[in-house]
């Protein structure tokens, strides 16, 4: 249970920060650190502004930055509503690895790209994607990374004619991302034979250690299809409805702009800034003390209990601090 929930990853992460941290931690106990330590994991905002090493450690972090960047960023592509006044509708890979960034500074962009050419295909890196596009292809080649690396393996020995039995599964090294070589789609329209590929894939996700589509739900997507292509196939990943629910970390396209707790959490911030600009800057017991204060992103250790941040803004009377509605 241990090794299947990756607890020591999180022990060693905890330990880690306790070390870093210890004269803060020092003055109110060790247990409350690990306390709030793990109901952060817990609760999936212990991701923020880490480093991308640790965010895509396991598959619980990196279901949690799924649902983070898309609980931060879904006004993007919300069609209208309260807020359509500061929305875009449509933005390219780059600005989306804008968006990934402020969440995870070093966040690499090949990742990025290798999602956008799941929905571009053949188009032009730089065109536009609706939000909810580029989030559920990105969702796919994120969560199941390592697995799409040994699917385009495969792919390209079954269009060389070889045999794609002996896979070589990649290690959490080549988690870095390595540039892949994109199947070359345009030259092979017809693609490959589905069953074939399905009977590579499904033995791929018996022997493989990382996380992999339930091959039950990949069996019933191709089975009505003849022959696919490479990003066929990884188009027909990231629409499909229950490979998303297996994964559960996003809800159903259908509902993905309905969050009433991030609602009723941005009606509260946009009345403390309206309520803030009105009354200026002076207000030293007014709007002020209500805003949580930004903190600069740190990627080694961004953990910061709550109530010391707390004692710090009660400390700095008449701060000028930039304050931000980023975090809750």
């Amino acid at each position: 249970f241990a090794a299947q929930r990756h607890v020591l990853t999180y022990m060693e992460d905890a330990v880690s920060q306790l070390l870093e941290n210890r004269e803060e931690i020092g003055q109110y106990g060790i247990a409350r650190f690990f306390t709030e330590y793990f109901n952060s994991v817990r609760q999936g905002t212990h991701i923020l502004f880490r480093e991308f090493s640790f965010v895509q450690a396991t598959p619980h972090n990196r279901a949690s930055f799924l649902r983070t960047f898309w609980r931060c960023f879904r006004t993007v592509g919300k069609n209208g509503g309260k807020y359509s006044s500061i929305c875009w509708y449509l933005l390219t890979a780059q600005e989306y690895h804008c968006l990934l960034q402020l969440l995870c500074p070093d966040f690499p962009v090949e990742l990025t790209q290798k999602a956008a050419r799941i929905v571009l295909m053949d188009d032009a890196m730089d065109c536009l994607m609706s939000f909810s596009d580029f989030l559920f292809a990105f969702q796919i080649q994120f969560y199941y990374s390592e697995f799409l690396e040994s699917v385009a393996a495969i792919y390209q020995d079954l269009l060389a004619g070889k045999n794609p039995n002996t896979v070589i599964v990649p290690t959490s090294s080549s988690g870095q991302h390595r540039q892949r070589q994109p199947p070359n789609d345009c030259s092979t329209l017809d693609g490959v034979e589905a069953s074939l590929f399905y009977q590579c894939l499904e033995s791929l996700c018996d022997r493989s250690k990382y996380s992999c589509p339930p091959s039950a739900l990949v069996k019933e997507m191709l089975s009505s299809a003849q022959r696919l292509t490479f990003y066929g196939f990884l188009m027909a990943l990231a629409k499909d409805r229950g490979i998303n629910r297996a994964l559960g970390a996003l809800p159903d396209r259908g509902d993905l702009f309905l969050d009433p707790a991030m609602d009723q959490e941005l009606e509260k911030l946009v009345a403390q800034v309206s309520g803030l600009s009105v009354s200026g800057p002076t207000g030293s017991s007014g709007d002020t003390a209500n805003l949580p204060v930004r903190s600069s992103p740190r990627i080694n250790s961004p953990w910061k209990p709550l109530h010391h941040r707390r004692k710090m803004d009660a400390e700095s009377e008449g701060s000028n601090e930039e304050t931000d509605s980023s975090e809750n």
